[in-house]
């Protein structure tokens, strides 16, 4: 058996299938005819969705047998740390192993263009935007029909991934989301190194991964790597509202063009709106009008992924008019500001938030998108940052957006050291403290049987979370059509 590319096939295992971007991995390998098997501790949607709609079985739990027949090659994922059976049984049978980045490159991204979406905050969403971009331009002419990787499902393609064929000479476009975090147990490196790009973007740079990081100057080392990456005939496109950014791109070898609100910035933002859900705006490029653009999401965050992603496809050659059209019919992203259910006129949003940022930006897009309107703040602090104390005062500011706020305990606190850790009920009270109603509940159930007695109609829920959250994205929405059973 071969590959599509001519290669003789391999079967290739994952440990840790369910990962974003290990179960997009899963699908780019068996799309290029290799057998794909994998396993995981816990599944949960969109990625455990997209994997049982490839026709690929997720092993629960980790298990030394899920490793037989023995495969050719197993895939690390960066979440394994020694101690793990799937992985001890490899280094004891000297199984080849590889991580995630490395084989991206050698399988996926070598002999293509590379084009690198990276920053704390704002890959996924510009990335799917971008992909978006070039799929639209790909209508009119073949050369831009990209290949991507996405650190979530992008709704205009209804995947996380895509993967064309590499034709002649020509080197086709791969867009891909350049995650900061560490690559493998083996690797400490982030795995946006791996990726080599030929022209990247950057949108912010704060401290983030404080399971990693030490603090916000090894954070900016890193992006300072990738950006030392870039040719010169490359092109980086950054944020100009940052001093982190700015510290970040300053030794640049590539061409760097600035996008945001300052006159001087080379890609220029002015005249924003917001209706609703839409937003709008003029972007100049160079000084001249560039384009009026139009974007059905909310939140000035939105506009400037929508920023990045237009003015890095512009300089790659994209036509403007393929980059408005795509835009305007730009569809988002699963768990970024995603409706799960509207019940008895109470809407209920998942949004993977990880960090204060993150969710300071996500409560000011819906006040924008549903003015008027209460706005529940439903947060399970899950991500490694979230966990810890190190943001507990960020995170009251921006918590505080809300109108209430029910928090949930730490997820797995016990594995965060207890100086380290992030108490909960500090937050609450510091919440209550400034005026804004809060509680703390010990899971999603709690929260479910605390909630619903106390919502109403146009009500918005927003769920604020980088997991599966004990199935609250489920339970609530059921819990309220009892409730409120026969309320039209």
């Amino acid at each position: 058996m071969h590959t599509t590319d001519g290669k003789a096939s391999k079967h290739i295992h994952l440990i840790g299938i369910c990962g974003t971007a290990m179960a997009s991995l899963a699908g780019m390998l068996q799309q290029q005819g290799h057998r794909v098997t994998g396993s995981d501790s816990a599944a949960y949607p969109p990625m455990s969705d997209q994997l049982r709609t490839m026709g690929i079985h997720v092993a629960e739990p980790y298990a030394a047998t899920n490793l037989k027949p023995r495969p050719d090659l197993v895939v690390v994922g960066n979440a394994i740390s020694r101690g793990n059976v799937e992985l001890e049984h490899v280094l004891d049978t000297r199984i080849s192993f590889c991580s995630m980045a490395a084989l991206l490159h050698d399988e996926f991204i070598a002999g293509r263009e590379s084009l690198v979406v990276a920053g704390t905050h704002g890959k996924t969403t510009t990335t799917s935007m971008l992909a978006w971009i070039y799929e639209v331009a790909s209508r009119n002419d073949a050369m831009f029909a990209p290949s991507f990787l996405i650190g979530g499902v992008a709704e205009n393609f209804g995947t996380s991934f895509m993967v064309r064929p590499v034709v002649g000479s020509a080197r086709p476009p791969f867009l891909i989301e350049g995650d900061e975090y560490d690559t493998a147990f083996f690797d400490k490196g982030p795995k946006f190194l791996h990726y080599f790009p030929d022209a990247a973007i950057l949108t912010h740079v704060e401290f983030d991964h404080a399971d990693i990081y030490d603090d916000l100057a090894a954070v900016k080392t890193a992006f300072k790597r990738l950006v030392n990456l870039i040719p010169r005939r490359g092109r980086l496109v950054a944020f100009d509202g940052s001093e982190n950014v700015s510290e970040c791109v300053a030794k640049a070898f590539c061409f760097v063009e600035r996008y945001g609100f300052d006159p001087e910035s080379y890609w220029r933002v002015s005249k924003l709106r917001h209706e609703g859900s839409v937003s709008s705006w003029r972007l100049d490029r160079g000084g001249e009008f560039f384009a009026d653009l139009t974007l059905p999401m909310a939140g000035e965050h939105n506009a400037m992924n929508a920023t990045a992603a237009a003015a890095l496809a512009s300089g790659q050659g994209v036509p403007v008019v393929a980059i408005v059209e795509a835009l305007a019919t730009f569809k988002s992203v699963k768990r970024r500001l995603e409706v799960r259910a509207k019940v008895a006129g109470v809407t209920v949003i998942d949004d993977f938030a990880h960090h204060p940022t993150a969710i300071r930006e996500t409560l000011r897009a819906l006040r924008e998108a549903y003015p008027g309107r209460r706005i529940w703040a439903v947060l399970e602090p899950r991500s490694n940052t979230l966990r810890r104390n190190v943001f507990a005062e960020a995170l009251v500011d921006s918590l505080a957006l809300a109108d209430a706020v029910v928090l949930a305990q730490v997820f797995k606190s016990e594995s965060i050291p207890v100086a380290e850790r992030l108490h909960p009920e500090e937050v609450v009270a510091g919440l209550n403290a400034r005026g804004v109603p809060a509680e703390l509940h010990a899971d999603a159930d709690a929260i479910v049987d605390a909630l619903v007695p106390e919502l109403r109609s146009g009500d918005v829920v927003a769920i604020l979370s980088n997991g599966g959250f004990g199935g609250i994205y489920e339970k609530l929405p059921a819990a309220l059509a009892v409730e409120f059973a026969g309320v039209s």
